[in-house]
Parts: C-alpha cells; sequence; structure tokens
C-alpha cells in the first residue's frame, strides 16, 4: 500500500499545479488520471487555450515552471479591446499605461499540462499515475483509501478532488451543487488573418452573445471563443469552412482584415456550476470540480489556480496540524467567496451585454465611453482584468 499524505485525482493543470506546489513544499503527492500522459506540443495549435493573468504567471514562476511555459508558443497580450456591436461603446486597455510589459499571456492549456509534469517526474515527493483508474474510495476520520483498477492501493491523509466539472467525487461524496444553463454554447478553432494581431486580446459583445479573438504566437493567427445561442451555434457549426470565416470576419468587423479557419471547430455547452459544500472530511473539491463560470472574461484556468495557490499556502503553512478540519475550512471558506464574486460579475455582464433592447444598448454604450474616458476608474477595470481579482 502507498502511503502519502495528499492524493490528488485529476491531471488537468490545476490538479498538476497543486501537486507541483505540495511536492516542492516537501508533502508527499500521489496524482491520478485515467488519461495518457501530457504530451508536448504539435505543429498544429490546440483548441483549447486560456488568458493567464498576472496572478497565474506568478504562481508558475513560484513552482519553477514560467519559463518552460513560455518558450512553448505563450504569447503576450500587450491590449485590450473591447467593443459593444450595438452601440458605440468600447473601452481599451494597454500595458504600457499602466507601467506593465504585458497584460497577461494566452497560452495552449496543452503546454502548461506539460511543463508542469515535466517538472512533477523530478519531484521525489510526487508519484505520478496516469492511465489509471481508481474502483473505491473509502474515507475514515483520519485517512481516504483509494483502491486502484491495477496497482497498489493508495492510502491518504487528504484527497483533492480535481476530476473537472463532472466530477465522479463530488457526486459519491453527495455535495450538493448549484447550477443552471447558460443557455450559450461555446465554439473554439484557430483562425489566419491578413491582419497582424498586434498582441491584442479583442472582444466584441454582440447580441446573441460574446466572441473573443485572443492573439497567438504567430502575429496571424488567433484562437477565437464564439460564445452564442445553440441554435446559432449550430448554424455555424453547420457552416463551410468559407462561411465560417466570413461570419467571425462580420462579427469582428474585420479589425485584423480577413479571415481563414485554420484548425478544427468544436463545440460545447456552457453551465455554471457552484458547490455548495467544498469539503467532505478528508475531501475537498478543487478547480472545475467545484466552480465552472462563462468564459467571457477568461477567469475559468484561473480560478482553479487560485483554489490550488490557497491549498498549497495553507497546508505548508500548517504542518503541525496537517489537513486538519480548521485549515480545510480555511480553504472551503475563502475560496467559495471568491467563486460566488466571480460567478455573480459574470452573470451580471452577460445579463446586461445579451440582446438588442434599446435601454441595454444605451447602458452598454455610455458606460463602456464614460470607463474609457476616465482614467482612475479605467485603470482599475483594468487592473481587475489582468490580476484576475
Amino acid at each position: 500500500m502507498q502511503q502519502i499524505q495528499v492524493c490528488i485525482v485529476g491531471g488537468g493543470c490545476v490538479g498538476l499545479a497543486a501537486a507541483l506546489g505540495l511536492a516542492k513544499a516537501g508533502i508527499s503527492v500521489a496524482l491520478l488520471d485515467s488519461g495518457d500522459v501530457p504530451r508536448p506540443l504539435g505543429e498544429q495549435y490546440q483548441a483549447r487555450v486560456s488568458a493567464i493573468s498576472l496572478a497565474s504567471q506568478s504562481l508558475f514562476a513560484q513552482l519553477g515552471v514560467w519559463d518552460a511555459i513560455l518558450a512553448s508558443r505563450a504569447t503576450p497580450y500587450q491590449h485590450m479591446d473591447v467593443r459593444d456591436k450595438d452601440s458605440s461603446g468600447r473601452i481599451a486597455f494597454s500595458g504600457q499605461s499602466l507601467d506593465l510589459p504585458e497584460l497577461g499571456h494566452i497560452i495552449e492549456n496543452e503546454a502548461i499540462r506539460f511543463a508542469l509534469y515535466q517538472a512533477l517526474t523530478r519531484e521525489p515527493n510526487a508519484k505520478l499515475h496516469f492511465n489509471t483508474r481508481y474502483q473505491h474510495i473509502h474515507q475514515s476520520d483520519t485517512d481516504v483509501l483509494l483502491t486502484l483498477e491495477q496497482g497498489m492501493p493508495i492510502m491518504a491523509k487528504l484527497l483533492v478532488a480535481a476530476d473537472g466539472a463532472n466530477s465522479a467525487i463530488r457526486r459519491q461524496f453527495n455535495l450538493p451543487i448549484s447550477y443552471w444553463d447558460y443557455d450559450h454554447h461555446a465554439i473554439v478553432t484557430t483562425i489566419k488573418t491578413t491582419e497582424p494581431h498586434a498582441y491584442t486580446a479583442r472582444q466584441v459583445f454582440l447580441p446573441q452573445g460574446p466572441l473573443a479573438f485572443l492573439p497567438l504566437a504567430d502575429e496571424h493567427h488567433h484562437s477565437i471563443v464564439w460564445s452564442t445561442e445553440p441554435d446559432h451555434a449550430k448554424a455555424l457549426m453547420a457552416m463551410s469552412d468559407g462561411d465560417f470565416a466570413k461570419a467571425i470576419c462580420a462579427a469582428i468587423d474585420a479589425q485584423c482584415g480577413l479571415c481563414e479557419v485554420v484548425g478544427e471547430r468544436h463545440v460545447f455547452p456552457l453551465t455554471m456550476r457552484y458547490a455548495q459544500q467544498w469539503l467532505s472530511g478528508k475531501v475537498v473539491l478543487m478547480g472545475d470540480a467545484a466552480h465552472t463560470i462563462h468564459p467571457l472574461a477568461g477567469l475559468g484556468m484561473n480560478l482553479g489556480l487560485k483554489d490550488a495557490a490557497l491549498l498549497i499556502q495553507l497546508l505548508r503553512d500548517n504542518l503541525s496540524e496537517f489537513a486538519s478540519h480548521a485549515v480545510l475550512r480555511e480553504y472551503e471558506r475563502s475560496r467559495k467567496l471568491d467563486a460566488q464574486k466571480h460567478i455573480a460579475m459574470m452573470q451580471g455582464l452577460k445579463t446586461l451585454f445579451e440582446g438588442s433592447h434599446p435601454l441595454k444598448k444605451l447602458i452598454r454604450g455610455v458606460g463602456l465611453s464614460m470607463v474609457d474616458k476616465l482614467g482612475p476608474i479605467k485603470d482599475l477595470f483594468a487592473k481587475q482584468a489582468i490580476e484576475g481579482k
């Protein structure tokens, strides 16, 4: 039997970051994932990317993986341009105005996973189990036992469920969850434009939902996330690549010239999830297992990494009462409050910016224009966006 301090189920970016931080703190950790080990990027851009905030960048730097991530097609964005299609409203930020070299980075998720995985393979306190499934989880007052489909069982002082939005561990321990359908589907793909992106992250609010243009390493390539009503998403997915490219170009008013689709299109429904309880004895939730949020502000990955950062800190700073109820309750209390705030903020933005009601259009246009012209308030908005707060 493997006896370790923390077992993490889920080898996504958040689970891997938590495992690496704990191992570096001298805490023994085992990570289980049913999928293959992370691989280096290929020539083609991956469809799934994240806008990494400065706070997340700081975490990666502390974990010693930021240089490796930077070397894997991480793209800094120095400007943000947000517009409302139905009004004249627009707000623009730049790193220069905030004395910053950049506002954040657009990074393919697999680049982050591979950098974290490579670092973990060098940590003596970490044991990695990919292509591994557990059969049963049994919890006592002091330990959690995982029996595996193959291999030795694992006994841990703490089990971290980082197993995604449809977390099986969350279901097993009957941790209640609130959710609602955003009534949006997100289409993601890679496009090439005739004009360079100028290291600018762009977002246009359309009546059916927001369209984000995110700069990639090649100055003519962008990752797009088009969140729209289900029927509209279905119609867009049924289009040829040529017609879809024309629809994108029209939606964003050809800010970067003509568009060409160069990646496979993927679509998935958007649902808000929020676990009302993140803790059951020695089992805690993290990342998408605890919360999912609309991608319109690019906060999903950053919220999960904030979960990981706090749990690392609390366990590292309280080794004498390792994984005590008081320590785990502090993690739950703090991260629940932050998730609640961001979920409410995203719902408010989505409600304000969808639809073509004349009053909404007026509020959007006047509001964005006023913020853009008021320096201190604009700087506050920018800092909130780039720091992931």
